[in-house]
């Protein structure tokens, strides 16, 4: 082979493995991004299901305007049954870790309905970006069905 040839070669693998490196990146930064937007859907649904239950009357089995007493039972939500439910943690499941968290394939959640008159949901994401840091997203619902969503990117993955 003449020293042309073998240049372009080289010059050849260079690029592809710059073009390797590039599409890795924008995947990881892809998925950090989707993560966090399913972190935040679910967060969202989570308000939704909590205001429904919080303006139920107590004789329907809801809050009688109030989230004092909420958990992830009264939102429709069904208690996995595992005696270790971080290790079963799959695709599919729902597993709760105590009547006020549970975790899926997007993330961990915490419920906080002890001020009465607000709920609070925060979710933590499981895909980490480029920073090593993953989404924190925190959701308000209030009596009135008013909601505030907060998203952070400042927990480390452990």
């Amino acid at each position: 082979m003449g020293q042309q040839q073998l240049l372009l070669i080289v010059l050849a693998v260079i690029i592809v493995g710059i073009a390797i490196i590039v599409g890795i990146n924008m995947f990881s930064a892809s998925a950090a991004a989707a993560n966090q937007d399913a972190v935040v859907n679910d967060c969202l649904d989570l308000a939704g299901r909590a205001y429904q239950w919080a303006i139920k009357p107590e004789a329907t089995g809801g809050g009688n305007n109030s989230f004092k007493g909420i958990d992830f039972t009264k939102l429709g939500l069904s208690v996995a049954e595992n005696s270790n439910p971080r290790k079963n943690v799959n695709k599919l499941s729902v597993v709760f870790l105590a009547p006020e968290e549970y975790v899926n394939e997007n993330g961990s959640y915490t419920l906080d309905g002890s001020a009465g008159t607000y709920c609070t949901i925060t979710g933590t994401g499981v895909t980490a970006d480029k920073n090593g840091t993953v989404c924190e997203v925190t959701t308000k619902v209030n009596i009135a069905g008013n909601l505030k969503t907060a998203v952070a990117r400042s927990k480390k993955l452990k």
